[in-house]
């Protein structure tokens, strides 16, 4: 292929979270004298906004539904007017809206998983249309990419087939170097200086169990009261953490806001990074928090367990026992800086030697071309 190779690199909405960060970076790291990206996304969103202030062509083709057969169509027509030679899908509803008309244009398809859309905790009947699902689309990709190891073993043990390339996230170390300046976030957010802060910033969703941090810190605090709690997010239990801040009085130890740009800016002003979450592919938000030195307490889940090393570079606390698991972990760090400060070095390592941007970026290059030719 003498020219340029358009590569689309689909997503499922324009909010910013995991899979969208590490579509911006793929995209922003791509070889440009080989690949010629261009976006599409189902919703609107800063995502969306930044792709076009990068001048990467990028379309929203609304839907919020998984195999909305009436946008296939038009998805089709789309492909056609960009000269698409490959297409790349990030995660399940994404894939599920663009495999047909890729299909049927003989266009091929890269599916990265970057986490199941079946877990344990669904009922029977949508666990298995889900399985049913994904089923449906792994096995009619081009190629499968599990974003991490226990995310391609997860997918083994449920889809008997399944077979993917394992090629973990990776993050953007310029954008988030702890030795950048950034600016006062405390002092933007009227945060304490002199308390030790705590942050989480994710989707307030049961996934993410926002509300089990509540209150394991609500424990810890009484306990220790030098510590301030900065949660960053939105998400449908948004209203039941204000709910429960106001009723248990911690509106003085936990700061609320919604999704910010300035991630790397947050981050700086902080001294742990907490993700508590049922489950995970590889979890972006936590590698960037490594990048910039955080001491990290996540919860003992598949793909975080590749990242975080308990008692190594961050805690890791059993899923079966969050609350008290959190709420010591908190304290204990809370009183040993030298401790956090060991923590936040071994985690940039860990960034900087397996989870970088560039060669993430590089390996799919390599699967892009093994593909095309």
């Amino acid at each position: 292929m003498d020219r340029k190779i358009r590569i689309l690199e689909c997503i499922r909405q324009g909010q910013i979270g995991g899979g969208e960060s590490h579509l911006l970076s793929l995209v922003s790291n791509l070889d440009r004298s080989k690949f010629d990206p261009v976006v599409l996304s189902f919703t609107d969103g800063p995502m969306v906004d930044r792709l076009r202030e990068l001048n990467i062509d990028t379309q929203v083709i609304y839907t919020e539904k998984p195999f909305d057969i009436s946008k296939w169509k038009i998805v089709k027509e789309y492909l056609r007017q960009q000269s698409i030679d490959l297409v790349h899908a990030h995660g399940t509803r994404a894939s599920s809206n663009v495999l047909w008309a890729a299909r049927s244009l003989k266009i091929p398809v890269i599916y990265t998983i970057h986490g199941w859309s079946f877990h344990q905790d669904q009922s029977l009947l949508v666990r298995t249309v889900r399985v049913l699902g994904e089923k449906f689309l792994t096995r009619r990709s081009a190629l499968n990419i599990s974003v991490s190891k226990s995310n391609q073993e997860s997918g083994k043990k449920v889809i008997r087939d399944f077979e993917s390339i394992v090629v973990n996230n990776g993050i953007d170390r310029k954008k988030f170097n702890p030795d950048s300046q950034f600016p006062d976030i405390r002092a933007e957010l009227n945060l304490p200086k002199d308390k030790t802060l705590v942050l989480f910033i994710a989707r307030f969703t049961s996934h993410k169990q926002p509300l089990a941090l509540i209150e394991a810190f609500k424990e810890a605090v009484k306990l220790h009261p030098s510590m301030h709690l900065l949660m960053v997010g939105d998400g449908d239990q948004k209203e039941e953490a204000v709910r429960i801040i106001e009723a248990q009085g911690l509106k003085n130890d936990i700061t609320l806001v919604g999704f910010r740009q300035d991630v790397p800016a947050v981050l700086a002003a902080a001294d742990i990074f907490v993700l508590p979450s049922l489950w995970e592919g590889l979890p972006i938000g936590l590698l960037e928090a490594m990048s910039m030195g955080k001491a990290i307490i996540a919860s003992k889940v598949d793909g975080t367990i590749e990242i975080v090393h308990h008692e190594e570079n961050g805690l890791l606390i059993d899923t079966k026992e969050l609350v008290p698991g959190l709420t010591r972990a908190l304290i204990g760090l809370s009183q040993s800086a030298p401790l956090r400060e060991q923590y936040g070095r071994k985690a940039i390592e860990t960034v900087r030697d397996r989870f970088n941007a560039e060669n993430m970026t590089r390996q799919i290059e390599k699967l892009y071309l093994e593909l095309l030719n």
